[in-house]
C-alpha cells in the first residue's frame, strides 16, 4: 500500500495506470480471503449486536443465540461477506488513486505524510455512500425482532423499496459517513508508520503488516465504536417513528444509563474480530502489493 514504507510513489509522480488497477484488484483479494475468518467470527459479531441493541451482558446474548438455533445465527451473513470483498476493492483501490492525485496537485503544499490519510478520508466518503444500504440491510435481518414481519432478505429488501431513502436505506447515513471517513483517514496514515516501527524490530514483512493492522484497526474500532453502537441502533428497525441523530444519540445515551462502560458493551469482542479481519486483510494486501512491484 501506498501508506507503507514499501510501496512510494515515483519521485516525478507518475505511475503505469496498471499499478494502479492492482491496488483494487488487491484489495478486493485480501478481503475475499479474509471471508473465511468473517464466516467464523460472524457468531462474535452478531454477539456484539445483540449488546449493542438490548444493552445485554455478553452470556446472556449468547444464550440467546444459542436458543435460536443454527439456522438463525447465519441470518444476515450475507451483506457483510458481500459487502467485505466489495469494501476492500473500492477501500485500498480508490485511496490508492486519490493518493496519486493528491501526491500530483498538493506538491510543496501539503506534507507528504499527511497524503495517505487524506486519501483515506476521501475513500472513506464514497465508502459510505456506495455501502450504507448494505449495512442498513444486515442491520435489520440481525435484530431478532424482525424475524416474524421481515423474515427473508426479500421481504426486507421489498419493506425498505417502500420507504424514501433517508428512512430506508440510507438510514443513519451521517453517522456512517462520519465514521468511515475518519476511520480510514486514521487506518491509512497509521498504518505505515506503525508497520515501519514493528518492523524496526526485526520482523518479518508479513507479520509486520499484520501486527501493524491488528493494532491499528484495535485503536479505530475502539474509538469509533459509540458511533456503530448508534448506526446499529437506528438502523435495526424499519418504520415506526424517525427520530434524527441527535435525538437517537439522546435515547441511546439514557438507554445505557449516561454510562460509559454500558456504552461500550461489547467492545472487547470488537477488538477481536477486528483483530482477525484486519491484521489478515492487511498482511495479504501488502504482500500481494509488494510482489507487484
Amino acid at each position: 500500500m501506498t501508506g507503507s514504507p514499501d510501496h512510494k510513489q515515483d519521485e516525478d509522480g507518475h505511475r503505469d495506470p496498471l499499478a494502479r488497477f492492482h491496488s483494487y484488484l488487491h484489495g478486493g483479494t485480501s478481503s475475499l480471503l479474509s471471508t473465511l475468518p468473517t464466516l467464523v467470527v460472524f457468531p462474535v459479531y452478531k454477539t456484539v449486536f445483540r449488546q449493542q441493541i438490548h444493552n445485554t451482558p455478553v452470556l446472556q446474548a449468547v444464550g440467546q443465540l444459542y436458543r435460536e438455533g443454527l439456522v438463525k445465527l447465519y441470518r444476515g451473513v450475507a451483506p457483510p461477506l458481500v459487502m467485505r470483498t466489495l469494501n476492500g476493492t473500492l477501500l485500498f483501490g480508490l485511496q490508492d488513486t486519490l493518493l496519486h492525485q493528491l501526491s500530483l496537485s498538493s506538491q510543496n503544499v501539503t506534507p507528504t505524510s499527511a497524503l495517505p490519510a487524506m486519501a483515506g478520508f476521501g475513500a472513506g466518503l464514497v465508502e459510505a455512500v456506495v455501502f450504507t444500504p448494505f449495512e442498513r440491510v444486515q442491520n435489520v435481518l440481525q435484530n431478532g425482532q424482525n424475524d416474524r414481519h421481515l423474515p427473508t432478505l426479500k421481504s426486507v429488501l421489498v419493506r425498505l423499496n417502500a420507504q424514501r431513502l433517508a428512512s430506508g436505506y440510507y438510514r443513519a447515513f451521517l453517522p456512517i459517513t462520519a465514521r468511515n471517513a475518519v476511520g480510514s483517514a486514521l487506518y491509512f496514515g497509521l498504518k505505515g508508520p506503525m508497520c515501519a516501527v514493528v518492523a524496526g524490530q526485526g520482523l518479518s514483512p508479513m507479520v509486520s503488516s499484520f501486527i501493524s493492522g491488528t493494532l491499528t484497526s484495535m485503536a479505530i474500532s475502539l474509538a469509533l465504536y459509540p458511533v456503530s453502537v448508534l448506526v446499529a441502533n437506528m438502523q435495526a428497525q424499519v418504520g415506526g417513528d424517525v427520530k434524527g441523530v441527535t435525538a437517537c444519540w439522546r435515547m441511546l445515551w439514557w438507554s445505557r444509563k449516561k454510562s460509559v462502560t454500558l456504552l461500550y458493551r461489547g467492545g472487547s469482542l470488537v477488538i477481536l474480530r477486528s483483530c482477525i479481519t484486519w491484521g489478515i486483510t492487511t498482511a495479504i494486501y501488502d504482500r500481494q502489493q509488494k510482489l507487484s512491484v
